[in-house]
């Protein structure tokens, strides 16, 4: 499925079988789930994306082709493709650990094609080996909403009570690592979504209520997911002195002139980017050990456009997840 026309629906459309180049891997695509990362994308909310395009970065799939400098082995086996695509190894971020950072990166389905297809080719050393025994759809979500929640979730701190601003595909993967981990989960969706908040209360949350609501207690941080920039006052509104309020989306609309008593306090904002690699392997290796179940709505690769049309709406709980 392709991206042709910022603003315009996907297409489908037949090539052929991408061929692997040196240090790169052919994926038989088994599912990608669908994020509000591609939502940016496709609406123009994120520039200069590479077009045509096939969106998609959460991607599972069976290894069938290597290029050259990758070790054959790997054919047959299960891997995850994530939003970072490529560093570049060099820039002070790389050479820092930064590599989420990255000066020159490459992005899987933005600056390269991704998982909205029967097939993707991408870098060896940016797919992790997954389950092979595992759900591929169960999987996907944690590929993107998992990962980025993961390092919200690391810089939020170790603290005991977090919130929760938008209680979508990230949050119910990361409202489970910290049930967990011990810690109390509030969790604030759109006023009148009742659904949400059960769901959130079904997976173990404290509390639950809507974004313009108070918890009932002061929050020691708090992770927006949300890409309201009205919710970033609410939070800092919501955390007690010294917290912290973690933005954890890469698009945000802009946020509103706000006192600065909201801040004071040594009150800190802070905002996530992208992911490393050592994020992932730390966060699949805790996903598998707090046992987290994603929940996931399945549809037919063809049916792309019905899977952004139902997140932008706000009717799922959990993740789409597109199965060619």
């Amino acid at each position: 499925m392709v991206l042709e026309k910022i603003g315009k629906p996907l297409v489908p459309v037949e090539r052929p079988l991408p061929e692997p180049l040196a240090g790169q891997i052919r994926l038989s695509v088994e599912a990608c789930a669908v994020c509000r990362t591609d939502l940016h994308i496709i609406d123009g909310e994120l520039p200069q994306p590479k077009l045509p395009l096939v969106p998609g970065h959460e991607i599972v799939g069976l290894i069938e082709a290597v290029g050259d400098g990758v070790d054959p082995a790997r054919i047959g086996r299960r891997a995850g493709v994530p939003w970072l695509g490529h560093s570049c190894g060099t820039c002070s971020y790389c050479r820092s650990g930064a590599e989420n950072l990255c000066d020159a990166p490459l992005f899987t389905g933005y600056t390269q094609d991704g998982g909205f297809a029967t097939a993707v080719v991408a870098d060896a050393d940016y797919a992790f080996d997954l389950d092979s025994a595992a759900d591929p759809v169960a999987l996907a979500p944690l590929l993107c909403a998992g990962l980025i929640g993961w390092r919200s979730l690391k810089r939020a701190g170790d603290v005991r009570r977090i919130g929760i601003y938008g209680f979508g595909a990230a949050a119910h993967i990361v409202a489970q690592v910290c049930v967990w981990q011990g810690r109390k989960v509030y969790a604030f969706t759109r006023p009148g979504d009742i659904a949400a908040q059960d769901f959130a209360l079904e997976l173990g949350a404290a509390w639950a209520g809507a974004s313009d609501q108070a918890p009932p207690e002061p929050l020691d941080a708090a992770i927006i997911f949300a890409p309201v920039g009205r919710l970033v006052p609410a939070a800092l509104k919501a955390v007690r002195k010294g917290g912290r309020v973690v933005c954890g989306g890469i698009h945000m609309s802009d946020i509103p002139a706000m006192p600065y008593a909201l801040l004071w306090g040594e009150r800190e904002l802070v905002s996530v980017a992208n992911l490393t690699r050592e994020d992932a392997r730390e966060f699949l290796d805790i996903a598998a050990k707090a046992g987290v179940h994603t929940r996931t709505t399945v549809y037919p690769l063809e049916q792309a456009n019905s899977a952004l049309d139902d997140l932008r709406s706000g009717s799922l709980n959990g993740a789409a997840v597109l199965v060619p």
